[in-house]
């Protein structure tokens, strides 16, 4: 019997699991944290359209971020979150390998935000965690078990 190979983590990596199981269908369960998030495929790919998608899930996780770091830019500045929103939409690629070919975020900005704060705004929510893991891809390690 083959033994898996073991990949080290980087040292000085600040780790972080999750854990992934099959529900039913196209279905499928993220634990993480002690919370629990589904997702699904749309009922033309064969799901039940029960829950976002994982390539849905990944643009929201951007989106979130975005808004994430744009709200606490403003409320360490002092201006309230109210109207603070994000839109996303996302295209994929028509080539393969099947993947998202471009991501465009709308960040509605709080009324009163005034507009000479709206650079150092934009450098802040450009720069969350998920973007720049986006701008700087991580390494990638599949193992099967």
């Amino acid at each position: 019997m083959e033994q898996a190979q073991v990949t080290e983590r980087p040292a000085g990596a600040d780790a972080h699991e999750m854990d992934v199981r099959y529900v039913a269908g196209e279905s499928y369960e993220v634990s993480v944290r002690g919370h629990r998030v589904l997702v699904d495929q749309p009922a033309d790919a064969g799901g039940l359209d029960a829950a976002p998608t994982p390539t849905e899930l990944f643009v929201a996780s951007l989106a979130t971020c975005v808004a994430f770091y744009a709200g606490r830019y403003l409320t360490r500045h002092g201006y309230s979150r109210d109207g603070l929103a994000v839109s996303a939409g996302f295209d994929m690629a028509r080539d393969h390998p099947a993947r998202v070919s471009g991501i465009h975020l709308v960040v509605r900005v709080p009324a009163t935000l005034p507009p000479e704060r709206w650079p150092a705004f934009r450098a802040v929510v450009s720069h969350c965690t998920v973007h720049n893991t986006l701008t700087k891809p991580p390494a990638v390690v599949i193992e099967l078990a």
